[in-house]
This record gives C-alpha cells, structure tokens and sequence, in this order.
C-alpha cells in the first residue's frame, strides 16, 4: 500500500487517436484526488505507438520502458493509426503494448464485464438477463498458443502446405494465474470457474490439475468449479450472472473476454489491467488500459467516450495502490451519471442528453464532489 504521504509514480501513456482526449478526463480526476482526497501523484507523461513513430521513428522507446519499470503503475491510452498500415510488423503502433506487456512480464489480464443499472437496455440480451452483471475475467497472457512453438507454416512433399500451432503450458504459468484469480475472488463474490477443453486437450488436463492443486493447497476457502471453453462461451449468453471470476488461458480468454464486453452494450465503457509478478520490493508491474481501440475516425471531435479510461484509472487504484476506498468512489460517481442520463453518442439511447467527452468528465468529477460531501 501506498502511503497517503507519498508520491505515486504514474506513467502516463495517451497514445493514438482518442487516446490524448480521453487522457485529459483522467487528469480532471486525478487532480480531484489530490486536492480532495490529499493523494500525491508523481506523473510522468510520454508518447508511444503512432505519436512516438512520428517523433522518434519508432513505436516505443527504450527510455519509456524504464520508466514503465520505475513507476507504480502504467496508464495507457490506446495506439493505432491508419497512416502507419503501410510499415511493416514491427514498426506498427500496435507494438508498443505488446513490448510493454512483454518487457514488464505482465502475464495475468483483467477484464471485468459490469453492467450498469442505467445502461441494462444497451446489451443485447433481455434485461432480466444481464442485469447485475459482473463478471472478471483472468486471462493468461503470456504463454498458450500464441507462443508456443513449433510454429509457423510449412511446404508438404506434394506442394501443398500446413499451418502449425503448438498449445503449450507449464505448471507454473497456470499456477501463477490461478493464483491472480483466487486472490480476487476474495475480494469479490468468492467463486472461480477454471475453462479449458481437457476433454480433448492434454494442456486443458494440465490446465485442471494445477488449478485444482492451487485452490486445495492455497485457497480452500474460494469456491471453485471447471467448465469446458465452449459450455462456458453458451453459459454467458444463456446465463452470464452464474460467473464472479473466471480463469482460463491465453486462446479461450481472448474469445471469452471479446464476449462478455459485448454483453455490456458497450466497449467504451469497459477498463482492463495487466498484471506481472510481485518483486522483491512487495510491489508488481502493471499496466491498466481500456478494451477499446484508437478510434481514429472520431478523434479530435470532442465525442469519444472517456468512461472506461476513468474506470481503468478506478481498477489502477484498487489493485496498485490498494485505494479501495477512492476506486469506489470513482465507480460510484459514474454510475450515478450514467442515471442523471448523461450519455456519449456511443451509448445514447431515446430520451437520454447526449454530451461530449469533456463535460461527461466534468460530470464525473461533480459527482465524486457529491460523493465526498
């Protein structure tokens, strides 16, 4: 934890596109947190993705990576541009959050799938279906198919070819994201649903094992249940409120975290965290970023949706700085927003008024003033 009278070492990172725009709603609260909430925050701001290409000649530098390594905690915009489709692989803007992930270790990723009362008409499953909904989802980052080798495509004797993936997981990178998942179910409602495909995956065997040994070992308190990838991808859309966390790999966490953004309505309004390994000093990397993309078609036009940044900057709080109580609190004031009717063009609905990114965040800011009162 933090101390109150200590500086919080924050990386700030806006990016592309919206990314600068919705940055600045950020800033509005974190300046409320100083003078309200006697919160101290050492900022250190830098470009990356199409901004540092522009600049520098390439998507992230070596110097932003030490700072990431530095700070307490990184907040991230989004990248991506258009212009730069031309460049190869790794001169592209997306590069520089993979680097980030990769150079920081991160290997646990968060993504909650909340709905908000006032927006249960967004989704687009019935009400009574999504209402109350809050799942987390706990996906690893870092190993699975993605990177397992071999890899690559080949050239058979007969001309033809094959692609080849390898799903590849060890002990201890299934036993050190369990580990992420049980420790937050605690803090929530104490349930984890462990997804694999062991009925057809030596690694979903693996998977189910280690997971279960953690929770006998480690966690006995937490309850815990399996399911298979493609039960648990028919369960959310059938029954999403029977889940609080989730834990499963890299390959089915990437199609199960994509489905329960959109039971939401919404992925302007959805935050995620990217966590690595504790260090010696007690303290762990971590990157905190929302789902959405740069946006490039509406940036610069005041419009962009600044919630799930703000939410992102709530789980930064709550899981770097164990700021439970001012997470809360920045939760609290959008909910209660989001019911005065306030709403981006990206979740109005009839009967709403619709605003753009700076006065949602001013409204946000006035509602943590209510909240402080």
């Amino acid at each position: 934890m933090t101390a109150q009278n200590t500086a919080i070492k924050l990386l700030v990172l806006p990016g592309d596109g919206i990314g600068p725009e919705i940055m600045r709603e950020v800033r509005r609260v974190i300046d409320w947190l100083e003078s309200r909430r006697g919160l101290s925050f050492d900022i250190t701001e830098d470009v990356v993705g199409g901004a540092s290409l522009a600049e520098y000649g390439e998507p992230i530098r070596d110097e932003v990576i030490e700072k990431a390594w530095a700070a307490d905690a990184v907040l991230f915009g989004s990248v991506g541009d258009p212009k730069w489709a031309h460049v190869g692989f790794e001169k592209r803007p997306e590069v520089a959050i993979l680097k980030l992930r990769q150079e920081l270790g991160l290997f646990a990723n968060l993504r909650p799938a909340k709905v908000f009362d006032a927006l249960v008409d967004a989704s687009t499953l019935k009400p009574d279906v999504v209402r109350g909904l809050d799942i987390m989802i706990v996906r690893e980052t870092v190993g699975g198919i993605y990177f397992g080798n071999p890899r690559g495509i080949e050239t058979l004797p007969d001309g033809s070819k094959r692609g080849i993936n390898t799903e590849v997981y060890t002990t201890s990178e299934i036993e050190r994201v369990a580990r992420v998942a049980f420790d937050l179910a605690r803090k929530r409602s104490n349930r984890v649903c462990s997804v694999e495909k062991c009925n057809v995956m030596e690694s979903g065997l693996l998977w189910k094992e280690v997971v279960t040994d953690v929770h006998a070992k480690e966690f006995p308190d937490v309850e815990l249940s399996h399911m298979l990838a493609d039960n648990c991808a028919m369960q959310m859309v059938r029954n999403p409120r029977q889940f609080d966390v989730i834990v499963t790999g890299n390959l089915f966490g990437d199609l199960l975290s994509d489905l329960a953004s959109m039971l939401t309505g919404s992925l302007g309004m959805l935050p995620s965290a990217t966590l690595g390994a504790v260090r010696e000093n007690g303290k762990f990397p971590a990157l905190y970023e929302p789902i959405h993309g740069s946006a490039p078609d509406i940036a610069g036009q005041g419009i962009a949706n600044p919630i799930a940044q703000i939410l992102s900057f709530a789980m930064l709080l709550r899981y770097s700085l164990n700021k439970q109580e001012e997470a809360n609190m920045i939760e609290q004031a959008v909910s209660n927003v989001l019911e005065s009717g306030l709403r981006t063009a990206d979740i109005m609905s009839e009967g709403m008024a619709r605003v753009g990114t700076s006065v949602m965040g001013e409204a946000i800011v006035r509602e943590l003033d209510k909240l402080q009162k």
